[in-house]
């Protein structure tokens, strides 16, 4: 989309090391939605259904023109544009730094950043979470979603302006790693969704995760199908 605050690009979180899941979340595979504002267009499992990198890459690609993997120099993504972690060990958060680096290296205003693990995420969230960084403050450097009911900020599903990098580099230097701690309040926009939004935010850590996200994703696709 055109933006009167300068172009957008993606970034894909994929440098963690999935302890609590036991095997590299990034390259499980699920059956792909298939529906309205979604990047497949059929429905695909098994083997032949992509990984969740690939997947949230694709997802990023069909609202973005360029799609960045930010992940560990000892576990380098094949395949994908890799950014990787300046200073290894941090999180997301030096993962976020480099790759907001390579973004204004590239010319690029901001960056919108998806976590790999959000197999139920869609287009129009992410289109939405663009509108409403054109709507933000001028002085905004961080738009994210936010849930209403509790408060919570999702900082894994946000867009982050490269002239947030000072405070990246200042956070990092002090030993800070919290994503939602980099950048101060007032120089953040959040985005409110409710609890029949909530669904794009479910995320996969953990082997139990992984099987309700199949149930989501299979009660998802029976609607759209009409099998429902």
């Amino acid at each position: 989309m055109a933006s009167a605050k300068g172009r957008v690009a993606g970034v894909v979180l994929a440098g963690g090391f999935s302890s609590r899941m036991g095997v590299d979340k990034a390259g499980l595979r699920l059956p792909e939605i298939v529906g309205p504002g979604t990047a497949g267009g059929q429905s695909l499992n098994g083997a032949d259904a992509p990984d969740l990198l690939s997947a949230a890459c694709a997802l990023v690609r069909s609202v973005l023109p360029v799609c960045l993997v930010s992940c560990r120099a000892d576990a380098p993504r094949p395949g994908h544009d890799c950014v990787f972690d300046a200073l290894p060990g941090q999180g997301p958060a030096a993962g976020l730094q480099a790759a907001l680096r390579r973004a204004d290296e590239m010319g690029y205003a901001a960056l919108l950043a998806l976590s790999c693990d959000l197999p139920l995420m869609d287009a129009a969230t992410l289109r939405r979470l663009l509108e409403a960084r054109e709507a933000a403050p001028p002085q905004t450097l961080v738009t994210a979603c936010r849930a209403r009911d509790t408060g919570r900020v999702e900082s894994l599903t946000a867009i982050y302006e490269v002239a947030a990098l000072p405070y990246f580099d200042a956070a990092l230097a002090r030993g800070e790693r919290k994503l939602g701690l980099m950048v101060p309040d007032d120089l953040r926009h959040c985005v409110d969704y409710g609890p029949e939004e909530a669904e794009p935010f479910f995320n996969c850590n953990c082997p139990d995760d992984l099987e309700q996200a199949r149930i989501l994703l299979a009660q998802k696709n029976a609607r759209f199908s009409g099998k429902e």
